[in-house]
């Protein structure tokens, strides 16, 4: 599964992982390579916050982490706010990428927040399902809005001072909604491929990678294609099962007639090369150096390497290839091993770590984002369904977490927020074209003083990095058009 967003977690965690589980979690900012130099020592500072901001009678608090840049505020700057997402937040950010360059351009006062249960955020004892229930994207906002007010006060900032929200992925869209829900206290957001729309069949996602290898070379994708209907054809004898299993270096043996052990092994081959799509050449920083070699072209040249005799063997290699870099000598399709690893509820847990098992939840309360096999003619096949993602609900969270639930769930957000009809302004949406959550997403300009950026041939988050000699113009001009609103937006006022 890739659960929405650009999630550098999933790369750090995977080779840690008992499973290749938790790299099919691509939603997420990731790091930025560290391009500048600064002389700021950036440092963790925690913040009290309020358990549950939507019962007055618990009084219960939590410590939230936050850092803070000042080495680039002016007097009459206005204040950065980074919001934080599905994972840790790092202090490369604090330092590097797009937002600091503009900070240093208007001498604004730089500050990231934490999202709570993610990192060193904890406002609970563990992670039980239970105590999960104070995990939601409404209480992530209003911890936004609470830090806004007490930091204004903590730093002396002026009550006129304006703010700028910036986010991307699942952060793109709190941006988003924080200037919706909370304008008296963010002037402007830049919401970077964030996914406004809650949907539970997120079926258009593996177009989007169909489309992205396409750009490239099409036979890529009519070679993928061909390699799952063999693998398909192969599942219905004891041979071909086996055959499978070794080509595709299966840590135990496959069981054809368990539908979602099958199902997770096409689903984890196909995230091979979605994996890649969404985040390709986005200029992020990787721990492991060769990860950030790969690319489209890498993998189509190999379903493409005419010296490898067929499209199974190829995929097969391209299979071998991930892993390779991933340090891992075998790939657990076992769907049981998956869902034992997101069942573990201690803060100390790969699970916990990595922020996986809270982002299930936070799919099965709020947005769905199932990247399924629905579509009519996919090309990695139709073996994994929506009901397999639902199933996972079920089985990691209890029997309550099930169809209507998730329904119901899905319609509450889409309803809070508005969906793709949200009506604010002074918010810059920015997508890009290689990136499926641009599907999800706003890529027209819909409303007075908002603005859509489609970046074409960039994917998830790439505006949000440093930038580089080498990227692309469309890039360099998207970064310039944001800097360019977020003067204009700097000078209005709501008096």
């Amino acid at each position: 599964m890739k659960f929405l967003f650009c999630m550098l977690w999933c790369v750090v965690f995977w080779w840690n992982s008992p499973a290749s589980c938790i790299k099919k979690h691509n939603i997420g900012l990731g790091v930025p390579n560290i391009i500048e130099t600064s002389n700021t020592t950036i440092e963790d500072k925690w913040f009290v916050q309020i358990l549950d901001h939507f019962n007055p009678t618990d009084n219960r608090t939590w410590e939230q982490r936050y850092q803070v840049n000042q080495e680039y505020y002016k007097e009459g700057g206005p204040v950065f706010l980074m919001i934080g997402g599905e994972g840790p937040i790092s202090k490369r950010w604090m330092v590097d990428g797009s937002w600091i360059e503009y900070a240093q351009e208007f001498n604004a006062l730089s500050f990231q927040l934490e999202h709570r249960y993610y990192g060193s955020s904890i406002p609970t004892e563990n992670i039980t399902t239970d105590n999960l229930v104070y995990l939601s994207s409404e209480q992530a906002l209003a911890d936004l809005a609470r830090f806004i007010i007490n930091i204004q006060s903590e730093y002396e900032i002026p009550s006129t001072t304006k703010w700028v929200a910036f986010g991307g992925s699942y952060a793109g869209s709190l941006a988003a909604w924080l200037r919706l829900k909370y304008p008296h206290l963010v002037h402007i957001a830049v919401s970077s491929s964030g996914p406004l729309l809650a949907k539970i069949d997120f079926q258009e996602y593996f177009k989007v990678v169909e489309n992205s290898l396409s750009t490239y070379k099409h036979e890529c994708v009519t070679k993928i294609k061909r390699a799952n209907e063999i693998i398909n054809v192969l599942l219905k004898t004891h041979f071909g099962t086996n055959l499978v299993a070794k080509k595709f270096k299966l840590c135990q043996p496959l069981n054809k007639s368990n539908k979602k052990d099958v199902a997770n092994l096409f689903e984890s081959l196909a995230d091979n090369f979605a994996d890649i799509v969404q985040y390709n050449k986005d200029n992020r920083h990787y721990y492991n150096y060769e990860r950030s070699l790969v690319t489209i072209e890498t993998l189509c040249d190999i379903m493409l390497d005419k010296s490898i005799p067929d499209s199974l063997d190829r995929y097969a290699a391209v299979n071998s290839k991930m892993l390779s870099i991933y340090g891992l000598n075998c790939l657990d399709h076992v769907y049981d091993n998956m869902i034992e690893f997101y069942q573990e509820t201690s803060w100390d847990s790969d699970a916990a770590e990595s922020g996986s098992r809270q982002w299930i939840y936070q799919t099965c309360t709020e947005f769905g984002f199932y990247q399924t096999s629905s579509q009519d003619n996919h090309v990695f096949g139709h073996n994994f369904p929506v009901e397999f993602f639902i199933d996972m609900c079920t089985d990691i969270f209890g029997k309550s977490f099930n169809l209507d639930l998730l329904t119901r769930a899905v319609d509450r957000t889409n309803m809070i927020y508005g969906e793709l009809n949200i009506k604010e302004d002074r918010t810059i949406y920015v997508q890009g074209s290689i990136d499926p959550w641009h599907a999800l997403g706003i890529t027209k300009t819909r409303t007075n003083n908002t603005v859509s950026i489609y970046i074409d041939g960039t994917a998830h988050c790439a505006n949000m990095y440093p930038s580089t000699p080498t990227d692309p113009p469309q890039l360099t001009e998207a970064r310039t058009t944001i800097k360019e609103y977020l003067n204009e937006w700097l000078i209005e006022s709501d008096w």
